[in-house]
């Protein structure tokens, strides 16, 4: 039986029998307070200064209110069951006893405020032990750093939005909550958050990506929904030089048959070589997706601009990849990003005409038009080398030229967007290059920022879990997590587990 099991029937009594006396001596002041809120604002001059004086007014009466019951009501839970608190728990294999003398923490954070919290404390029997005294109470309740869950879960939804800093973070805490927390605090609460989500994100994005197809499947359109995959990477800074500073991110995006994007779950990474982990968690998101989906498969397509990782990632895993259940060769478009091909038609009009040249503005963006055609990027092709050939070409500008056009000429099977589009896949990698604005330029890179690997995991962890819109099934879970690890009372022991605790 667990600790909180074992002082509920005691704590219900209590509540049920006690609490409608004690509670309206609690608020008395607080209620009184309120009236005269409401009085002031309705007995003078009503204007928009009067206006906003009186709902400030009130949300701090009320909020006062709030924290004076939640801290009266976590106080009676052990204050009522006292005399029959378990006086022996287990905890991790681990035999304690309780104190007769009841202790406090002072510096609870609630989604009100501040309070102090009463609790006994639970010492190791063995004297020798090297485990520290634990508060039952504490982890009844979901404390993480001090921090009550309701609060918990919001600093880390602070955290994760973009535009946050530190600094912003703890001012919010003061304002909307009244609660002052230090930095080291806000980080150990980030850190605790992060390692306690972050075991239930992967098996949330596979289900939201099996609802997402689920939803294609049944949509309407001409085209197959399409499954696609895409990848790049991002400067950061770090705060200690590293030879890869490059962090890394992922996406895996469900269009439905209309060819419309339904939702996209995201990835990221601080630097890493070869992206290896990167690379091994789409991988396995991927595999199970299709190992899950019992509908017919879709098109599998994967969009990016072809760097060495994304190029190396498509050749030793997508190209070999076979289907987790049937064992079947799985049929992989790789898609070059039409604007990063664009770009390089620029690249080759200004090597060949000059910049800011009317006439070769003119050709460029005749021929981006022209790749979207069949046959396209064979024809831009065609129509550099003639006027390469014709014109002739500065020695200064041949190395950008070749670049440009042997980018082109050794990508030409990826770049059939004029079939790509009639599938119903898209051609750019849009959504792979705005998750590395929203996942980290947003959040990662705002002026004077500097991380250490570790704490820029962290952040990105929480923000890979909102931007993918399962934060608030992941909090759910870690909270249901922290059910399985509660302190047990010795009388519910195995008779052989009793004896080794003993």
């Amino acid at each position: 039986m667990s600790y909180s099991t074992c002082l509920h029937a005691v704590v219900t009594s209590y509540f049920v029998n006690s609490m409608n006396q004690d509670f309206r001596a609690l608020i008395e002041p607080n209620l009184q307070q309120i009236v005269t809120c409401v009085l002031q604002f309705a007995t003078t001059p009503i204007n928009p200064a009067s206006t906003e004086t009186f709902e400030k007014n009130l949300a701090s009466a009320t909020r006062e209110m709030s924290r004076r019951i939640v801290g009266a009501t976590y106080n009676q839970i052990e204050t009522a069951a006292v005399e029959e608190a378990p006086k022996f728990i287990d905890y991790e294999a681990t035999d304690y006893r309780r104190l007769n003398q009841a202790t406090p923490n002072r510096h609870v954070s609630t989604l009100f405020g501040t309070i102090t919290l009463w609790r006994h404390g639970y010492r190791p029997r063995d004297r020798d032990s090297s485990e520290a005294m634990i508060f039952p109470l504490e982890q009844t309740l979901g404390l993480m750093e001090g921090t009550t869950p309701a609060l918990a879960e919001r600093v880390g939804f602070y955290l994760a939005e973009a535009g946050a800093t530190q600094s912003r973070v703890l001012e919010r805490l003061r304002q909307a909550h009244g609660v002052a927390m230090g930095v080291q605090r806000l980080r150990d609460l980030a850190t605790a958050l992060n390692d306690a989500m972050s075991p239930h994100r992967h098996a949330l994005q596979l289900r939201r990506l099996l609802a997402l197809l689920t939803q294609a499947q049944a949509s309407k359109g001409r085209h197959k929904p399409c499954l696609s995959m895409g990848r790049d990477g991002i400067t950061l800074p770090l705060q200690a030089a590293s030879e890869y500073e490059v962090g890394s991110t992922g996406t895996i995006t469900v269009y439905d048959r209309s060819g419309k994007r339904l939702g996209t779950v995201y990835l990221g990474y601080v630097p890493e070589s070869l992206q290896g982990t990167l690379s091994e968690a789409l991988t396995k998101l991927i595999q199970d997706v299709l190992r899950g989906w019992q509908g017919p498969l879709p098109r599998l397509c994967y969009v990016t601009d072809a760097g060495d990782n994304e190029t190396g990632y498509y050749k030793k895993v997508l190209h070999r990849m076979r289907h987790p259940v049937t064992g079947k060769q799985l049929e992989w478009y790789w898609i070059v990003d039409y604007y990063h091909a664009a770009q390089r038609v620029g690249t080759m009009s200004e090597a060949l005409f000059g910049s800011d040249n009317s006439e070769g503005q003119a050709w460029a963006r005749k021929m981006r038009k022209l790749l979207k055609k069949p046959g396209g990027a064979v024809r831009v092709l065609y129509s550099a080398a003639a006027l390469k050939s014709r014109r002739g070409l500065a020695e200064h500008k041949a190395k950008a030229y070749r670049l440009a056009y042997n980018y082109l000429r050794d990508r030409l099977p990826h770049l059939n967007y004029a079939e790509f589009k009639r599938m119903g896949l898209p051609i750019g990698s849009g959504v792979t290059e705005a998750a590395c604005k929203t996942l980290f330029t947003q959040r990662l890179k705002l002026s004077g920022m500097s991380w250490g690997k570790e704490g820029a995991q962290v952040i990105l962890n929480l923000r890979v879990m909102l931007l993918s819109g399962i934060w608030d099934e992941a909090y759910q879970e870690m909270l249901k997590a922290q059910l399985l690890n509660q302190p047990r009372t010795q009388s519910q022991l195995p008779v052989a587990e009793y004896r080794m605790a003993a």
